[in-house]
């Protein structure tokens, strides 16, 4: 059997920082210990200075496959992946053919077999009419039943008052909601027309796309969750006033929150620079959101970071306000960007890590993954925390080119990735292997 030895890493693990040896066998973690003896035959990896942590989960991507393939698909996507230290994914539904029935959905898992570097799983999409096949989920089939309860593409936004009140009573996994009120978003779109005309100005983004129609949104979710005792998870939370909807703490609660790497390192400011590049939906609000959310990672507001990765192509961003799409690429740079917190002394390297690894692990029930367990798959990533690392558009792997980041430097940088047991990024290049499986989740 094939063995990886990795020694003198320091390792961040369910709360504790510890200096320790860890032992990859069968592409699983077959020991940590203080000190593992080297022996004929393993591949030994020295990794001295380096630290050492579970590889980062993200509950929220876009890969663009099937049928937006010009902007991105699953290979190219989770090379980048690897690299920015991600080794699984939970991919959206807004793809065409939508992934709104469960043939699709099982289709989509055969277009990611042999072809993902990085473990992978996909959310069955709801919409106003496909509630059957909700009904006829398994729960051990997805990571979740995404919710558009904002504005969407096609027939996904679920705006029936009726549907919603079915979909979240008869759910059988976790419900994942994309929330921003849509009424009040058109009602401020057409105010700032009557101003601007078709040329809005990309730094009004946030204030068409407000904090009250994000809360409006959050609130009603949060509300039909409580109801129907439902298991929701709020994706993308971008306010302050939103906080206040969630418990913190990390205990075993039923409504948990997300927060996006984007929000958490940008701000409304850098609309003046960024325009296009950093537009999405919710938008990039003001440097105090952006303070509240990192607080909320303290308390527990915030259950865990992803990073809703959206690519388009350049072209496309170059469109007027009303035709550029939202959405930015940031897998590639993930764990680095979250790590600027802890560089920033907002956040522990412990805090990170739950945030990360642990929770989307916990909170999705993923099995055997997002910690360092005997045992569990070796899914692993080395980080270097002083190495800066500028962002160039050479070194990007995307299929759209092009990076929100770019001239920006990150504080730390992925050394190596490994995913079940594979070493599929050594810091510099993405290796051939195809090691990715199917996400299991431990449900009924």
């Amino acid at each position: 059997m094939y063995k990886i030895l990795i020694k003198n890493a320091r390792m961040v693990n369910e709360g504790s920082v510890r200096e320790a040896d860890l032992l990859i066998a069968g592409g699983r973690i077959e020991r940590i210990e203080a000190d593992i003896p080297a022996m004929p035959g393993m591949e030994f990896l020295d990794a001295e200075g380096l630290v050492l942590v579970p590889g980062m989960i993200d509950d929220q991507v876009h890969f663009r496959e099937p049928g937006l393939t010009h902007k991105a698909d699953m290979a190219t996507e989770s090379r980048a992946a690897v690299a920015g230290g991600i080794t699984s994914f939970m991919d959206m539904p807004n793809t065409n053919p939508q992934t709104v029935t469960l043939d699709a959905l099982e289709a989509k898992f055969r277009l990611a077999e042999g072809r993902s570097l990085a473990n992978y799983a996909f959310y069955l999409g709801a919409t106003n009419d496909n509630l059957d096949q909700i009904r006829a989920l398994k729960p051990s089939q997805t990571c979740g039943i995404k919710v558009f309860m904002g504005a969407s593409t096609g027939n996904m936004l679920v705006d029936d008052p009726g549907i919603l009140e079915g979909i979240f009573r008869d759910a059988p996994a976790l419900i994942a909601t994309h929330c921003e009120d849509s009424p009040l978003i058109k009602a401020n779109e057409e105010r700032y027309r009557k101003e601007y005309g078709d040329e809005i100005p990309m730094r009004l983004h946030p204030l068409i796309r407000t904090a009250e129609a994000c809360f409006r949104s959050s609130e009603m979710a949060v509300g039909l969750a409580r109801r129907h005792g439902t298991r929701l998870h709020v994706l993308h939370i971008t306010t302050a006033r939103e906080l206040g909807l969630f418990e913190p703490g990390s205990g075993d609660k039923r409504i948990t929150a997300e927060a996006c790497v984007h929000h958490l390192y940008f701000d409304d400011r850098d609309y003046e620079a960024k325009g296009s590049l950093i537009k999405c939906n919710p938008a990039i609000k003001s440097a105090a959101d952006r303070a509240a959310l990192r607080a909320g990672l303290a308390d527990g507001r915030i259950d865990l970071i992803g990073t809703d990765h959206a690519p388009h192509t350049l072209q496309e961003k170059a469109a007027g306000y009303f035709k550029a799409p939202a959405g930015l690429p940031l897998v590639q740079h993930a764990l680095p960007m979250a790590l600027e917190l802890f560089h920033d002394g907002d956040a522990t390297l412990e805090l990170i890590v739950e945030k990360t690894a642990h929770a989307p692990a916990r909170l999705f029930d993923v099995a055997e993954r997002g910690f360092l367990r005997e045992g569990y798959w070796a899914d692993l990533v080395l980080l270097e925390l002083g190495r800066d690392q500028e962002v160039r558009r050479e070194d990007l792997l995307y299929k759209c080119g092009w990076s929100p980041l770019e001239g920006r430097r990150l504080r730390s940088k992925v050394a190596a990735t490994f995913v079940n047991g594979v070493k599929v990024y050594d810091g510099v290049l993405v290796s051939d292997a195809i090691p990715g499986r199917r996400l299991e989740f431990q449900r009924g």
